[in-house]
């Protein structure tokens, strides 16, 4: 199952975003934290996210640590998974009976893997739609890669699941979209993301962070970003995406 991207953006923000016709596979295949990332896919070893994470935020590179991991485990013909170490360095394995089609890409800036899928065409049109847009927002650009992938035939099973990680530096996430159960994930990530650009990514800038243990913990600037935010959609014309019912307090 599934089809990932793990990317690392100019600014050093670290992304895995991942799809599949497989429930809740944001669950399962994502192992991020603010220096490196593993994607554990296929018949999934958690453990590989797990201690591989661990490792290459201790230091080890890629390099060692993959290979480890595949000697190690004795379902390694069944298991697919790829990674980057805090230097930036990727790797990917995909064992040799995972179910076709089964592959990967490694480039300098990020890594495509997937299993179950149309063809190769589908790790090809998202590294290539990674690459050509630059120029978007970064989690806009991982949500557009993996659509890229979709249109190019993505999981041959259909759709169900998608889930997207984003960290700026810190081990817990400053953003984490996930799809569960859905006729059209990837659609309800960018769904997702348009209402947290709506209020959560400005309340995101006031959290805490290991060099500002209290963050800012007033809220003017929030709400000042917030109101800004809200008053630019609507000058657009822009209807909120977000399903959430108020009540009057």
């Amino acid at each position: 199952m599934t089809y990932s991207l793990i990317a690392k953006d100019s600014d050093g923000r670290i992304g895995l975003i991942v799809a599949s016709k497989f429930f809740a596979c944001g669950a399962v295949v994502p192992f991020v934290n603010g220096k490196v990332a593993v994607a554990s896919q296929a018949f999934c070893n958690p453990v590989w996210g797990t201690e591989g994470r661990a490792r290459m935020t201790a230091g080890e590179a890629t390099s060692v640590v993959l290979p480890d991991l595949v000697e190690r485990d004795e379902g390694r013909a069944i298991r697919q998974a790829h990674m980057m170490d805090a230097d930036g360095n990727f790797a990917a394995h995909t064992g040799a009976d995972c179910v076709d089609w089964a592959g990967h890409l490694v480039r300098a800036d990020h890594s495509v893997a997937g299993n179950m899928l149309a063809g190769p065409e589908v790790i090809e049109a998202t590294s290539d739609a990674y690459s050509t847009n630059a120029d978007l927002p970064f989690a806009d650009r991982l949500i557009a890669a993996m659509k890229a992938g979709e249109a190019a035939g993505g999981d041959k099973r259909g759709r169900q699941a998608a889930g997207l990680v984003i960290h700026c530096g810190q081990a817990h996430p400053w953003l984490d979209l996930r799809a569960d159960d859905h006729a059209d994930p990837l659609g309800e990530l960018a769904r997702l993301l348009d209402v947290a650009n709506e209020r959560y990514v400005h309340f995101a800038k006031g959290m805490p962070t290991e060099e500002r243990f209290s963050g800012y913990p007033t809220r003017d600037g929030i709400d000042r970003d917030i109101a800004a935010a809200d008053a630019e959609r609507r000058a657009k014309g822009l209807a909120s995406r977000s399903h959430a019912v108020e009540f009057d307090v």
